[in-house]
């Protein structure tokens, strides 16, 4: 018999060959905006390219993805990167930051201020201090003014008794019609709090804490109505992320779903009024493969 993630990992392949051959959206024209979904195995790392072409990253995924990460944005012509953004500090999101930060110029990184008492966490807090990196902590409801063709909000950060995931940054990001959600490992506490601060529906959702059972409950969903959602996670992972509840709910709200797992590198480009999304993988081949 089939193990639950195993049937889950079929579930999502299933799903992206119904839109990755079928896509609900229009090749964009004019200036796009391309957000890349990079594939660091369990852990989170996103490059996104604005308009105006300024750079972010956000998070790094794992020590051991740190060079894939390097070699992905060198790869596209990026030698310096305009801001990054640390959600939070578990290892599966600020340990490939520290080889980023070797590699690649940094002009900003914008930080939770959660402290965390792991050796990685120090070595992070250390490299930034040796490259002489400016670091500022977030602040709820701060709007990041880095290009003025985008609009990027904070509806969450760090406060004092959460614990790292309910610290980390989410991100709102809008480029005219197009919304995403960056949702970092935040729990279901939180996401209750950021459906007040979001008022319309919201196209793309990075998945909280890759599909965990702490986060996306069928209410957030329901308030948000993604068209599509990016889960971000190792496919032999231990811990066995996706969860079916939260495949379930995204289904029930009829949202496509794409996956690091299945898929590898997933990239989103609009130009502001519709987006398409490209996978490194085809579907067939990675249902064929299992």
């Amino acid at each position: 018999m089939l193990k639950t993630q195993q049937i889950s990992i079929i579930v999502l392949i299933i799903f992206s060959i119904l839109f990755i051959h079928f896509p609900p959206v229009h090749s964009a024209s004019g200036k796009d905006m391309q957000v890349h979904f990079i594939n660091v195995g369990q852990g989170d790392s996103i490059f996104i390219q604005t308009p105006n072409d300024k750079h972010i990253l956000i998070d790094g995924g794992p020590p051991q993805a740190g060079k894939k990460v390097v070699h992905y944005l060198k790869k596209h012509g990026i030698k310096k990167l305009d801001l990054v953004v640390a959600t939070h500090p578990d290892i599966d999101h600020i340990g490939g930051l520290i080889t980023v930060m070797k590699h690649i110029k940094i002009d900003k990184i914008l930080d939770s201020g959660k402290l965390h008492t792991t050796r990685r966490y120090a070595k992070y807090i250390q490299e930034i201090v040796k490259q002489e990196i400016p670091i500022s902590i977030t602040k709820l409801h701060e709007k990041i003014p880095l290009d003025p063709s985008i609009h990027i909000q904070v509806l969450n950060t760090f406060k004092k008794s959460r614990t790292n995931n309910q610290s980390s940054i989410v991100l709102k990001m809008s480029y005219n019609n197009v919304d995403f959600l960056f949702m970092g490992d935040v729990e279901m506490e939180q996401e209750q709090e950021i459906i007040k601060k979001v008022d319309e529906q919201t196209e793309i959702v990075k998945v909280a804490h890759h599909g965990s059972n702490t986060s996306t409950s069928l209410s957030f969903l329901q308030a948000v109505r993604p068209k599509t959602a990016i889960l971000t996670y190792h496919k032999d992972n231990r811990y066995g992320h996706p969860v079916d509840r939260v495949i379930d709910h995204l289904y029930q709200v009829g949202t496509s779903i794409y996956s690091t797992g299945a898929l590898g590198n997933i990239v989103i480009r609009t130009d502001g009024t519709s987006y398409m999304v490209e996978t490194e993988k085809e579907p067939l081949d990675v249902l064929y493969a299992s």
